[in-house]
């Protein structure tokens, strides 16, 4: 399964008077996740996986946190009211959450297990400090099986593209709140692997052949990864 979860920085129209004067910020990597949509849909289409997306900006509310965490709402939205924070959710943030629940939900009583690949990006320059990385694999380490994933695809990488700087749990903590987490508390790790993939926007933003070379070579390299895990005999638990 491949979700994108800032795949967009739109504002519905009863909400746009919220968001007056804040065009250029909303273009920004606080309103969205640029790049990751392409990615997601490159990743689901080669794999032959389900997509689940959304478009709506995480400055209206942020769909990888939980809500109980004051992050999951910005400075144009923390005042709002509880009923009015609470038809948000309803509309925009719950359809999201329920329709990965009820994928992972359906496979795992079919006796599946579940790779889950969240597709983000992160801004090059944060604050001043460069990021070190082109691409981040995000994953809890207490999860055996999202820990040897890691490890394998950062290894198919290092051997098709030893140029691109891949770092695991980087730029974040991979067990750090957010989509994969709450489907971590819910689902044994027999039964379900959650990776973000982090993209460099620096690759976006330079587009043309070094973008789409990137975005191949992602999907390149978790097949190999799959594959060598299936030859060593290894199972993803």
């Amino acid at each position: 399964m491949v979700t994108c979860e800032h795949a967009g920085n739109r504002i519905p129209p009863e909400y746009a008077h919220l968001f007056r004067g804040c065009d250029r910020l909303l273009g920004t990597h606080r309103g969205y996740d640029a790049g990751a949509l392409v990615m997601a849909r490159t990743l689901a289409a080669s794999l032959g996986a389900p997509l689940v997306t959304s478009t709506v900006s995480r400055l209206l509310v942020d769909l990888n946190r939980s809500l109980s965490n004051p992050g999951a709402w910005s400075e144009m939205t923390r005042s709002l009211s509880t009923p009015d924070k609470q038809r948000i959710v309803e509309r925009y943030y719950a359809p999201h959450q329920q329709k990965v629940a009820a994928f992972v939900d359906k496979a795992v009583k079919s006796g599946q297990r579940v790779i889950h690949i969240a597709s983000h990006s992160f801004t090059p320059v944060l604050n001043g400090h460069v990021r070190t990385a082109d691409l981040g694999l995000l994953y809890d380490p207490a999860r055996r099986g999202e820990a040897v994933l890691a490890q394998y695809w950062k290894a198919a990488f290092a051997e098709r593209n030893p140029d691109v700087r891949v770092r695991r749990n980087y730029p974040y903590a991979g067990k750090g709140d957010g989509l994969t987490r709450s489907l971590r508390r819910r689902y044994p790790h027999s039964s379900y692997v959650g990776i973000e993939l982090e993209l460099n926007q620096a690759f976006v933003e330079d587009g043309g052949l070094r973008w789409r070379a990137l975005r191949a070579s992602v999907v390149a390299a978790f097949e190999m990864a799959l594959d060598r895990l299936g030859r060593a005999g290894l199972v993803l638990a």
